[in-house]
């Protein structure tokens, strides 16, 4: 039997997100393994969304984590996390949220990122009038820099100014800064450390023109899978890997050297056969992420020459021999090539472990709001 085979999978629904539990807690002891202390991690969230495996990453000495939703940071809050930032700009409604958990999650020291004087002032505005500010509280930001994702952030270059202004500002405390660097993926490690080098020269710079002037080193949030282990070489660097947990094929085709185990598949099964060349199976749109072309969306460990030939909201077709010995009702075990959002695409995770269904676990964090 494969390590993947689930017994009696023939009673489970399809599709099915599994998780196989043992092998997502050997690829968190393999991330501390990368790193000199696990004061370094602040693992994001977004993979996985699940209060099970954010705790077995408390259980493992992660302290710290990162977020990209207030559902998500919120799921960290109920999880009992002491140090959640919240990888995101809010705007004024979003922030009134991040309120709430602020009041309601005391043992969690939440943060978020600024990239603007004009949201800092919103903030410091909407800040000075919580139960956090009664006490002489501050807001904790974290400056958020563009290395080059040219997505959010501000430029390392003119970023010095909105530090400066950021001091002026009772209501908001200068946490460090904060850069994702997704777009850093050579799949080369020396070639991507030389990118990753060149691109960070400027907040580099930024990080010693601040120590230089009588203060410590800032703290630089930066990192994904592809980067994390270069960042983490750094002197007062936090760094943010979220697909080691569950890892994916997309990252196992482009990061050669990172040995972590697929711990997170979708069960499927034929269910139609349309002609005598293609068979259909229950996997689509809704249920595996199709932001990649159709033939780099998917694969399949259990017939890993197969490819889809189309696709569409609950289906997948699949090209295969004549005379091949396919029947309605065999299973795939479909590994993605992107987990984080076909992980939100499931309400549910059925947990495996030795090839039993042994639980089911809530994927709380895949809703927009869970309380707040």
């Amino acid at each position: 039997m494969h390590w993947y085979t689930v017994k009696n999978a023939e009673n489970i629904d399809s599709p099915a997100l599994l998780v196989y539990k043992d092998r997502a807690l050997d690829n968190i002891r393999q991330v501390l393994t990368m790193v000199r202390d696990p004061k370094q991690l602040r693992p994001h969230v977004k993979t996985h969304k699940l209060t099970e495996i954010c705790r077995m990453m408390q259980d493992a000495g992660i302290r710290k984590f990162k977020a990209a939703s207030i559902a998500e940071a919120e799921m960290l809050g109920i999880a009992g996390a002491e140090d959640v930032l919240l990888a995101y700009q809010p705007g004024r409604p979003k922030f009134l949220r991040f309120l709430n958990l602020i009041r309601e999650y005391p043992a969690t020291r939440y943060s978020c990122l600024l990239d603007n004087i004009e949201s800092g002032r919103m903030f410091a505005d909407l800040f000075s009038n919580s139960e956090a500010a009664k006490s002489g509280a501050a807001l904790p930001v974290f400056i958020d820099l563009n290395v080059g994702m040219n997505r959010t952030g501000i430029k390392p270059g003119a970023a010095y100014g909105l530090f400066n202004e950021i001091q002026s500002i009772r209501e908001l405390e200068f946490k460090g800064f904060h850069a994702y660097d997704g777009h850093i993926r050579d799949v080369d490690l020396a070639e991507r450390a030389a990118h990753c080098e060149n691109d960070f020269i400027e907040a580099e710079e930024l990080r010693e023109k601040i120590k230089n002037e009588g203060g410590q080193l800032p703290m630089l949030v930066a990192g994904g899978s592809p980067t994390f282990a270069i960042h983490s070489k750094k002197e007062n660097t936090e760094c943010c890997p979220g697909t080691f947990v569950f890892w994916d094929k997309g990252y196992r085709d482009t990061l050669p050297e990172q040995d972590f185990k697929y711990a997170a598949l979708v069960m499927t099964r034929v269910v139609s056969l349309p002609a005598e060349n293609k068979i259909c199976i229950d996997l689509g749109y809704k249920s595996v992420a199709s932001e990649n072309e159709l033939t780099n969306r998917v694969g399949f460990l259990n017939y890993p020459e197969l490819k889809p030939s189309g696709h569409s909201e609950e289906h997948m077709v699949i090209e295969v021999e004549k005379g091949h010995s396919f029947k309605i009702g065999d299973i795939f075990y479909a590994v993605p090539v992107h987990i984080c959002p076909t992980v939100a695409l499931f309400e549910n995770a059925l947990v495996v472990q030795d090839g039993e269904l042994t639980d089911t676990w809530r994927v709380v964090a895949r809703d927009r709001v869970i309380t707040y």
